[in-house]
C-alpha cells in the first residue's frame, strides 16, 4: 500500500506570512494540532504544531549554562501567562514553526510511512508529489488502513 492511497487529501495548510493566530484559529475551527506551512508554490517549507506554541507559551525558566572557560545564566520570562498568548498572535509562524519538516512521497510504501512516524516520534507526514504538498498522513491512518482488513 502506498502513501497516496491513504492520504487525506484536503490539507489544512498555512503560509509563510500567516500570522500564528490565523494557524490558532485553524486549530480551534477544525479539530488539529498541527499543519504544514507552504510557500507560495504549495511547497512545504515548515511544520507548526500545538508543541511549538506550549512551547512559546509556557513559562521558561532560568537556566545556568556551565563551561570550562565561563558559567552563564540564560533568563527565562517575567511575562504573565496570559501576555506570552496575547504575544505570539501576531508573530509570523516562520518563527517559531520547524523548518526542517520530515515529508514522504507520495509513492511511498506504508510500512516505510509506519517506521518514519515511530522512529521520528511525529504524529503526521505531509506527502508531496514533486515537491508540491498533495496530502499528510496521520499516525491513525496508519493504523486504520494496517489493521483494516485483518479486524
Amino acid at each position: 500500500m502506498k502513501a497516496h492511497e491513504i492520504m487525506v487529501r484536503q490539507v489544512y495548510k498555512a503560509k509563510t506570512e500567516d500570522p500564528v493566530r490565523v494557524v490558532i484559529e485553524k486549530f480551534i475551527k477544525y479539530r488539529i494540532s498541527g499543519l504544514p506551512v507552504v510557500n507560495d508554490r504549495n511547497e512545504v517549507v515548515a511544520y507548526l504544531s500545538a508543541g511549538d506554541i506550549m512551547r512559546y507559551i509556557g513559562k521558561h525558566e532560568d537556566h545556568i549554562l556551565y563551561s570550562y572557560f565561563y558559567t552563564a545564566v540564560v533568563k527565562g520570562d517575567n511575562e504573565e501567562f496570559e501576555d506570552r498568548v496575547r504575544g505570539v498572535l501576531p508573530l509570523n509562524i516562520m518563527q517559531i514553526a520547524h523548518k526542517k519538516v520530515i515529508t514522504v512521497d507520495v509513492n511511498e510504501e506504508i510500512e516505510n510511512i509506519a517506521a518514519i512516524l515511530g522512529k521520528k516520534q511525529i504524529k503526521r507526514l505531509p506527502v508531496v508529489k514533486q515537491g508540491v504538498l498533495a496530502g499528510i498522513i496521520s499516525r491513525g491512518d496508519v493504523i486504520r488502513h494496517a489493521f483494516q482488513a485483518i479486524l
